[in-house]
């Protein structure tokens, strides 16, 4: 017994700063968490965003009703796509934790060998790598049918990454905050979703009166959704600087109170 104190001691890190195999093993381990349920996790949304698509080209008409200078359906089609990246990374990460909670095995979370940088890191770079998949899935599925190219690949990585992992620290505060999944409903049914759809998916906000254009401006799922678009079309309703701005320093933000929150044991720790 005495070797064995002396050969290991009890709270000592003996993998470096970072523990890079336990956080590969977590970010893996969420992956394989929406991969195992595809159908509803990859398929579900783009049905809806497909639906979306079918019933509004047929109401208003594929050619009809120009936004920014293209076609109605191709201008969108990118904020369809936009706007299931914003929902589904924060479904990701707020479910992650709501199910831990609810069967009680959070406590896995707590108790392994994980800092809390590591742990809130790989769960947002999971929801974004399913926001990711998503994405790709979507696009390669609306250019089958609708007019539309990748015109800049670099900002589309940049406001991919920068929706999902805002979105994904977002799911992470909810799901730290949420007792039940009623409380995590309301988060999506009364926050997400409204704004999502109040941020130009399905209109130019220049068709808003400059009071309204000025408060969808601070909307940051205006600049997520825009600047995805952009990526399509080639043309925005804001300042695609801006925005790239805007959401860095929300990824900043969302990710330190989501750090903070967990580190605390907000809910999680009696």
């Amino acid at each position: 017994m005495v070797e064995m104190i002396k050969k290991y001691k009890i709270g000592q890190r003996r993998f470096g700063l970072i523990n890079w195999v336990g956080a590969w093993t977590l970010y893996q381990k969420e992956v394989l968490r929406f991969l195992n349920v595809w159908i509803q996790t990859i398929f579900s949304p783009l049905t809806s965003s497909l639906l979306f698509l079918l019933v509004l080209t047929l109401a208003i008409g594929s050619e009809r009703g120009n936004v920014l200078g293209v076609p109605f359906v191709t201008f969108l089609a990118p904020g369809l796509i936009a706007m299931q990246v914003i929902q589904q990374s924060f479904s990701h990460s707020s479910s992650s934790f709501m199910i831990g909670k609810i069967q009680g095995n959070i406590v896995d979370l707590l108790y392994a060998p994980l800092s809390s940088t590591e742990i809130t890191l790989s769960i947002s770079l999971a929801a974004a790598t399913r926001s990711f998949t998503i994405a790709a899935i979507s696009i390669i599925t609306f250019y089958l049918i609708v007019d539309i190219q990748i015109k800049n690949f670099l900002l589309l990585f940049l406001f991919t990454f920068f929706t999902s992992f805002i979105l994904g620290n977002i799911g992470i505060i909810s799901g730290l905050w949420a007792e039940k999944f009623d409380h995590q409903a309301t988060v999506t049914n009364f926050i997400i979703v409204p704004l999502s759809f109040l941020s130009g998916t399905f209109y130019s906000i220049e068709r808003l009166p400059n009071f309204l254009q000025s408060i969808s401006k601070v909307n940051p799922f205006f600049y997520m959704i825009d600047g995805f678009r952009y990526c399509f079309i080639g043309k925005s309703d804001g300042s695609i600087k801006i925005g790239i701005i805007y959401l860095l320093v929300l990824s900043i933000l969302s990710w330190l109170a989501a750090y903070i929150l967990f580190k605390r044991g907000y809910k999680i720790k009696s």
